[in-house]
């Protein structure tokens, strides 16, 4: 158990659950609300409990979640039910789609979040600033992992470029073919440790589980004629290493919604946005005007950047753009808040009306 994080602060939330028939354990897999738990005496299976089921219905972010610590609890008739998750170290989450304005944890107690971006074809600096963000957000260290490094001519010149996507985080180069950069990556995977993939589909996430790991514990699958990533990996995984940690595996994002969470929720983040995007915020501080938007206000230390070279237009875009999704999401966070809270009064006053008539 200590070989996949179990330590002295996960042990300390279980002793209040420490009880006859209870056990800790990590969640490898979610299928449809049925866990595959990893545990002292093995692999298990275990669904929600009654009271988990009430939790999560009331908090959708309290869903167990590959890499939770979770309470097992082992029934006489050998059913296994979640009774409780583990207070997170951090949490890797997403908006949903629709109108709920609700939060999805990827993956929880990642030591590391690892943006996985292939060097061939094209790589996205769009799409490594927004998972950047998400990185950010949850709580672990980020890093940039460059895949491919083989199939590319100059792989440190690029990665030279595309660390301007993630300035304050460790940039490397791999490739599974040659075996470069695999001994760096592992450095995030001590005995205890976990480390997360994030990135698109045919990145090459797959791949670097298995080499990581040292056998095809992932199927892998090539690009596509039109040079664009397939869908390998299908659900969210633990996969223990031999030597001691875990590699939290993800299927191919590919719309990845910001989430502004709430103080509490999970872990404790700080703004990813304003983390994946500190130059910009740097800058921004020595603008002229406090409110500058950084259009076309004199004395804007944004378009100065710019215009020195030291700043892209694009980055700028992006940054905005992600800025006004924030927004966007808070709006709705704030919005489903008001219509619970009117929900709650309604039902206060029903119950008052029926106490008043005796029923």
């Amino acid at each position: 158990m200590a070989s996949l994080g179990w330590d002295a602060t996960f042990s300390d939330s279980y002793s209040r659950y420490d009880r006859r028939g209870n056990h800790p354990g990590r969640v490898a897999r979610v299928d449809r609300g049925v866990c595959t738990v990893l545990t002292a005496g093995g692999t298990v299976r275990a669904s929600l409990a009654g009271r988990m089921l009430g939790v999560v219905a009331k908090d959708p972010l309290s869903m167990p979640s590959v890499g939770d610590w979770v309470v097992v609890r082992t029934w006489d008739d050998d059913r296994r039910t979640i009774e409780a998750v583990l207070p997170r170290r951090s949490a890797i989450v997403r908006s949903t789609a629709g109108k709920a304005a609700e939060g999805q944890a990827i993956a929880a107690n990642a030591d590391a979040v690892a943006i996985v971006e292939a060097l061939d074809p094209d790589p996205d600096f769009g799409r490594i600033e927004r998972l950047a963000a998400l990185a950010y957000d949850s709580g672990a260290t980020p890093l940039l992992v460059l895949t491919k490094a083989d199939a590319v001519p100059d792989p440190e010149l690029l990665a030279d470029d595309l660390s301007a996507a993630m300035p304050d985080a460790p940039v490397l180069t791999v490739s599974a073919v040659t075996g470069q950069g695999l001994d760096a990556l592992a450095e995030y995977l001590k005995p205890g440790r976990s480390l997360a993939l994030l990135g698109a589909s045919g990145a090459g996430k797959s791949t670097l589980v298995n080499a990581l790991a040292g056998a095809e514990v992932m199927a892998t699958r090539g690009l596509r004629a039109d040079g664009r990533g397939r869908h390998t990996t299908s659900h969210r995984s633990l996969v223990p290493v031999p030597h001691g940690g875990a590699i939290i595996d993800t299927p191919g994002l590919r719309v990845v919604g910001l989430f502004d969470r709430r103080p509490g929720d999970a872990a404790t983040p700080v703004d990813g946005l304003a983390r994946a995007f500190g130059d910009l915020d740097a800058l921004a501080a020595q603008c002229r005007f406090n409110d500058c938007r950084h259009d076309t206000e004199p004395g804007c230390a944004v378009l100065a950047a710019i215009d020195d070279g030291l700043l892209t237009a694009r980055r700028l875009e992006n940054w905005r753009k992600l800025q006004r999704e924030q927004a966007f999401e808070r709006s709705r966070a704030a919005a489903r808040a008001r219509a619970v809270g009117r929900d709650k009064a309604r039902h206060r006053a029903a119950q008052d009306k029926a106490r008043a008539r005796g029923d």
